[in-house]
């Protein structure tokens, strides 16, 4: 398994906290390209990671070209609301990158144009804007995993500081 999360410039530390957590929990590699809304040392962002952020890798860019000129040759997918095809739809390959966009603005137009062929969405009511960044990249996370079978993880459950009375 080799899934990357990638995050153009997020705003909101406990956003990106959380998501932080997701991948350590999962073995996926975070990417967070700069400009960042806040920074790495935040305390928000080191609550939500709880105690998970030995586990995570982590790679910074210093902006979106500098991610570009880096990755270009990747399995780039790119999660829009502007999307025809809702990532459901596609078969990630062993190598995949899943790309979000900051909370206020998503991934610039520009980009999403550029890479049509790779932009899925999520589907929603159409009342609705958007749903929460670090949930978007939950459920993007564990529609790869679950198609490559959650290989590398445990799927029997493990009971954590819990006793049982019968």
């Amino acid at each position: 398994m080799a899934l990357h999360i990638v995050l153009f410039e997020p705003e909101i530390p406990q956003n990106t906290g959380n998501i932080a957590r997701t991948c350590a929990a999962v073995g996926a590699t975070l990417h967070l390209v700069h400009p960042l809304g806040f920074s790495l040392s935040e305390k928000h962002l080191r609550r939500a990671g709880l105690d998970y952020w030995p586990l995570l890798t982590l790679c910074e860019y210093a902006n979106v070209d500098e991610f570009f000129q880096k990755k270009s040759g990747e399995n780039l997918y790119f999660f829009t609301t502007k999307a025809k095809h809702s990532y459901t739809e596609l078969t990630y390959p062993e190598e995949t990158y899943l790309v979000f966009g900051k909370e206020s603005a998503g991934i610039p137009e520009s980009i999403l144009v550029e890479h049509q062929k790779t932009c899925v969405r999520i589907p929603m009511r159409s009342q609705a804007r958007s749903l929460n960044l670090s949930n978007s990249v939950a459920i993007a996370t564990y529609e790869y995993l679950r198609q490559a079978q959650f290989s590398d993880l445990s799927t029997t459950g493990t009971l954590h500081r819990l006793s049982w009375k019968e």
